[in-house]
């Protein structure tokens, strides 16, 4: 009886591990996967997060912006900046955060843009 026990509780583990590892595989090359498909790109915005100490995911969060628009962040920007001013009882911490968010965001385009002008560039060589 408790042999049968041992047996099951060793084929169990057999295979949870076999699925663990399966699945560890998986994970492994779907993020291969989409750090190739992030390319130079994402090597540059990595870049530039070390760079600003400021990831994208924060500074849209800072500036409450969903795509990047420059009139959009221009616009938070804006209004953020004014309603933090130490002037009018604003906090200068959190003044200096949204330029920094807008700092970050506005490198991101400038990756975006170079991005797009270098695939266009290697389409217009290729026809």
């Amino acid at each position: 009886m408790a042999r049968y026990l041992a047996q099951i509780i060793v084929m169990g583990a057999q295979v949870v591990g076999r699925a663990f590892a399966r699945a560890l595989r998986q994970e492994f090359q779907a993020s291969q996967a989409a750090a190739e498909a992030r390319g130079r790109a994402g090597q540059q915005s990595a870049a530039a997060s070390s760079i600003s100490g400021m990831s994208l995911q924060e500074a849209q969060q800072i500036l409450n912006i969903t795509t990047l628009t420059p009139e959009e962040i221009n616009k938070n920007y804006e209004h953020l900046f004014k309603v933090n001013d130490k002037t009018v009882g604003g906090s200068f911490y959190v003044q200096s955060k949204v330029v920094r968010a807008k700092e970050r965001l506005d490198e991101e385009i400038s990756i975006q843009s170079q991005d797009k002008d270098q695939s266009q560039r290697q389409q217009n060589t290729e026809t």
